[in-house]
């Protein structure tokens, strides 16, 4: 089942304070910063009621998720680097 304009909407806006607490260290970080301002423009788009494509809030929450998936995987694994000491 497709969710819906307001669930994708609602998304977007966690997926925002998500990529906003991406470390600046982090290689995703830059990529992250150009997505957030794409998808505050859009958020911005709907909350004035102007119409906005489904397939564009997929996208860019899709796009999001992936950018938030790379940076989790280079955080490094806590247990191998305590034993390592």
């Amino acid at each position: 089942m497709p969710a819906s304009l307001a669930d994708q909407i609602q998304l977007l806006r966690l997926l925002v304070s998500r990529l906003e607490r991406l470390s600046a260290d982090s290689h995703w970080a830059r990529r992250a910063s150009g997505l957030r301002g794409n998808i505050v423009k859009v958020l911005e788009e709907a909350n004035s009621g102007q119409e906005v494509s489904t397939t564009r809030l997929e996208l860019l929450t899709e796009s999001a998720f992936d950018i938030l998936r790379r940076a989790a995987q280079d955080i490094p694994d806590l247990e191998d680097l305590l034993k390592r000491k």
